[in-house]
């Protein structure tokens, strides 16, 4: 990684920090999931890995460090390695396919995240479907940041970093 990508990185922490600051009070409403796959679209599954651990680390030192931390970083990891391969092998993706896929991301997190549930209790069924509609939530959230962001980003990268790093479309 360069500096150049490092800086990228480092704002995009930044957006995906203070937007989940900010949007605290509404519940699963936050915009670290889209950051997280438009950056593993444009800059590929590394970046979105390290984006993934950074925000998680950064925005759980504000609003709280817990078990569930770990499992913050797998399913966001997994959503940008995922995330990553999609913006490598696919060249022409439409903003509505991104947001199709932000709402089946919002689900696969919820369904990870479920998962400490049953680490911790033994119990997983009653809370992954007592959490649904937090992921419908989520899931509803992650479409809408896409559409917003997507076309923003893509334009700002493919414009001010094209000769700096491979990007994919």
């Amino acid at each position: 990684m360069n500096t150049y990508k490092l800086t990228i990185l480092a704002i995009l922490a930044t957006l995906g920090v203070v937007g989940r600051s900010f949007l605290v009070f509404i519940p699963n409403v936050q915009p670290v999931t889209a950051i997280i796959i438009i950056a593993g679209i444009i800059m590929g599954p590394g970046a979105a890995f390290v984006l993934a651990l950074l925000i998680t680390f950064l925005s759980n030192m504000l609003l709280g460090m817990g078990i569930w931390s770990i499992w913050q970083v797998l399913s966001w990891g997994l959503i940008g390695i995922m995330s990553g391969c999609i913006g490598k092998y696919v060249k022409h993706i439409s903003v509505y396919m991104l947001a199709l896929y932000g709402i089946f991301c919002g689900y696969l997190y919820g369904f990870i995240i479920s998962l400490v549930t049953y680490q911790v209790a033994g119990k997983f069924w009653p809370y992954y479907l007592l959490g649904l509609p937090y992921d419908t939530y989520h899931a509803i959230g992650n479409a809408l940041f896409i559409m917003v962001l997507y076309p923003i980003f893509s334009y700002l990268m493919k414009r001010y970093a094209k000769d700096r790093f491979n990007i994919q479309h």
